[in-house]
């Protein structure tokens, strides 16, 4: 019975000092310890698994754009002419009531007395959409008394 117990042993010790098992042993004993490794690592989850989960939302990732996405800007984009006294018009003529007789005869003729250093303009047209290709070629305003469509009365000069 011995001599049967101790046969087995006898073919594992003889396999053992085989150098091919040896390294076919070594080799499933790397591949094992690597597949455990990488199962082990942690996988990048979308933002809707983490919310069901309750956790917050990750973080934007960045990523490497394109050289326009890259590029610096020069300033900011436009934004649209913001007016609180009245709508944003192109007017013909702009000035103060002394600065032009035009002014103070056009005044004078509606019975409108007004100080000198009021701001006025005249032949003003609403701008309606800002950023399209119509744009002012006179002088950009913000009026706070258009009443008449022939002048407008606390004109201020706006830039878009």
């Amino acid at each position: 019975m011995l001599k049967h117990s101790n046969a087995p042993l006898h073919r594992i010790l003889a396999v053992a000092s085989n150098p091919v098992m040896k390294f076919t042993t070594v080799l499933a004993f790397v591949f094992a310890a690597t597949a455990t490794s990488v199962s082990a690592t942690p996988f990048r989850e979308t933002n809707g698994e983490r919310l069901a989960r309750g956790l917050p939302p990750l973080p934007p990732q960045k990523r490497s754009g394109t050289p326009v996405y890259a590029a610096k800007r020069t300033g900011p984009s436009s934004s649209p002419g913001k007016c609180s006294t009245g709508p944003v018009q192109c007017c013909e003529n702009a000035g103060t009531v002394d600065s032009s007789p035009i002014f103070a005869l056009l005044l004078e003729l509606l019975g409108i007395v007004l100080d000198g250093d009021v701001n006025v303009a005249s032949d003003c047209s609403p701008i309606t959409v800002i950023g399209t290709s119509s744009t002012c070629s006179d002088q950009t305003v913000c009026c706070e008394d258009n009443s008449s469509s022939l002048i407008s009365i606390g004109c201020i000069p706006i830039t878009l």
